[in-house]
C-alpha cells in the first residue's frame, strides 16, 4: 500500500506526522513516489487560526482529488474540533489530535474492511502523554523529540487548550532512553518540542521541570546538540538559564513566545507576563548565552489595539533586537474570547500593522547577520547547492561554505560576510 501524508501547523503536528510515517512503514505502507496515485492520503490538520482551518479543508480536498479512489484519513485539531464537517468535505479515516497509534490502525483497518470509521476523545480527559516513534523522516539530520503536550494558559485568541487538554509530559527516563535512542541512530541535532514546554513535568510524580528534562536529555545526547522549542518568556530565570548553559548541549538559540509588546494589548490576551518580565528574559538569556539568537512570534491588529498601542509594540521588539521573528495579522478564530471581543480590527488595518512589524523585523535580522560576520560558528549542515554547503548555526542563522559532502557534519565557521538572509563562512 502507498501513502501521502501531508501536515499544517506546529512543529508538534510536525513531530506526529513523521511518528505516523514511522508507524505506517512499520506495517508495511510504502510512500508513493512524484506523481504516483496513493492508496491512502493522510492529512494532519491545524485550528490554530480561523485560516488554518481554511487551508485544512482545502488539503483535504485537494489531496483527494490529487489521489482519486484514495481513502482519505485525517487527524488533528481541525478534525478534533469539526469532526462531522472533516468526514463532510470527503474523509473516510477522522481522528483527532489523540490517539496516533490508533489513528494508524484505524487506517489500516479501513483499508481492510472498506468502511468508514471515526473516532475523537475528550481531550481533558487525556492523563498521560502518548509517547511516539521520536526521530525524523529517513536521511534528515536533524530529529524531534516531543516532550510534552497540552496547555492551560487560556490565551484569549488560542483554540489550542481546548483541542489538546491539559499538560501532560513525558518522563525522564523516557526522555533519557527516547534521546540515548536518537544518538545511536546517528541525528546531530535534537529540537524539544510541544504545545507549551515551559508547563513541563508539571503534571509528574514527583514533579519535574524543563530545566531538569534539559539535564537529562543532555546528558543522554551523546553527540547530539540539543535546541530548545517555543518558551514561555516565565520561565526564564537565571536559575534557568544558567542550568541551560551548563548542560553543556544547548544550542545558542531561544524562541520566545511573545505576541504583542504593549502591556494593555497582553492582558486583553490573557498573557502571564509584562513588557518588563518579558525584557528581563531577553537579557537573561544574552547574560548567559552571548550573541544567541532570539526569535519571538508577533500578533498584530489584536481586538481593540489602538494606533498607540501598536506604536509601543514597534518600539519594544526594536528595543529586544530579535534575530527573527514571524508575524501575523490576527485572524478571528471561532470559539475563543477574542473572537467576541470588541473593536475588531479592519484587515486593511491588520495587514498594515503586520507590514510595519515586519519590516522592523527584517531590519533586526539584518544587523543580527551583520553582527556575526567575524565570529566562529558551529554548523550543522544539511544541504548542498550550486557547489555550497548550506546548514544552520547553533544560534539559527543560515550559514554557507565553498564545497560539498559536508551534509550531516558539524563544523566550526569563521564568518566572513552577511548576504541577505544567509551568512557565508570558511572553514576553520
Amino acid at each position: 500500500m502507498k501513502y501521502r501524508i501531508a501536515s499544517l501547523g506546529c512543529k508538534v503536528n510536525q513531530y506526529e506526522t513523521q511518528a505516523l510515517e514511522t508507524l505506517l512503514r512499520d506495517r508495511g505502507f510504502l510512500e508513493s513516489e512524484n506523481g504516483e496515485c496513493a492508496d491512502v492520503v493522510i492529512v494532519n490538520t491545524c485550528a490554530v487560526t480561523a485560516e488554518s482551518g481554511r487551508k485544512s479543508r482545502r488539503l483535504i480536498r485537494k489531496l483527494a482529488e490529487e489521489n482519486p479512489g484514495a481513502l482519505v484519513a485525517v487527524c488533528g485539531c481541525f478534525s478534533q474540533l469539526s469532526p462531522e464537517e472533516t468526514a463532510e468535505i470527503g474523509a473516510d479515516v477522522v481522528h483527532g489530535s489523540g490517539g496516533k497509534a490508533r489513528f494508524v490502525e484505524d487506517i489500516a483497518r479501513a483499508l481492510r474492511e472498506r468502511q468508514k470509521i471515526a473516532w475523537t476523545d475528550d481531550p481533558f480527559a487525556r492523563r498521560s502523554l502518548e509517547e511516539l516513534p521520536a526521530g525524523a523522516v529517513d536521511g534528515r539530520t536533524r530529529a524531534m523529540l516531543k516532550i510534552q503536550d497540552g496547555c492551560v494558559n487560556f490565551c484569549t485568541f488560542c483554540i489550542i487548550p481546548y483541542t489538546r487538554g491539559r499538560v501532560r509530559s513525558l518522563p525522564p527516563e523516557r526522555c533519557a532512553a527516547q534521546t540515548r535512542a536518537l544518538a545511536e541512530k546517528g541525528f546531530r541535532e535534537l529540537v524539544l518540542t510541544g504545545i507549551e514546554i515551559a508547563s513541563y513535568g508539571k503534571d509528574l510524580t514527583p514533579q519535574s521541570t524543563l530545566a531538569g528534562a534539559v539535564e537529562v536529555i543532555c546528558a543522554n545526547a551523546g553527540g547530539l546538540r540539543v535546541r530548545l522549542g517555543s518558551l514561555e518568556p516565565t520561565v526564564v530565570t537565571e536559575d534557568f538559564a544558567a542550568r541551560l548553559k551548563a548542560a553543556g548541549r544547548v544550542c545558542e538559540h531561544f524562541h520566545l513566545s511573545l505576541q504583542s509588546g504593549c502591556d494593555e494589548v497582553l492582558k486583553n490576551m490573557n498573557r502571564k507576563y509584562d513588557t518588563v518580565r518579558f525584557y528581563e528574559a531577553v537579557q537573561t538569556l544574552r547574560g548567559h548565552f552571548p550573541g544567541c539568537g532570539i526569535t519571538a512570534d508577533l500578533i498584530a491588529g489584536f481586538p481593540g489595539e489602538t494606533a498607540e498601542n501598536h506604536a509601543e509594540t514597534l518600539a519594544f521588539i526594536k528595543k529586544c533586537g530579535f534575530s527573527s521573528m514571524h508575524v501575523f495579522p490576527y485572524s478571528r478564530r471561532p470559539g475563543t474570547k477574542a473572537a467576541g471581543m470588541g473593536g475588531q480590527l479592519t484587515n486593511a488595518v491588520k495587514a498594515e500593522r503586520a507590514r510595519q512589524a515586519q519590516a522592523a523585523a527584517r531590519a533586526m535580522a539584518e544587523d543580527f547577520m551583520a553582527s556575526c560576520v567575524g565570529r566562529e560558528l558551529s554548523v550543522l549542515f544539511e544541504t548542498e547547492k550550486d557547489g555550497m554547503s548550506i546548514g544552520h548555526a547553533a544560534n539559527y542563522a543560515r550559514v554557507c561554505v565553498p564545497g560539498g559532502r559536508l551534509r550531516g557534519l558539524v563544523k566550526n565557521v569563521e564568518i566572513i560576510d552577511a548576504s541577505g538572509k544567509m551568512l557565508v563562512g570558511k572553514m576553520v
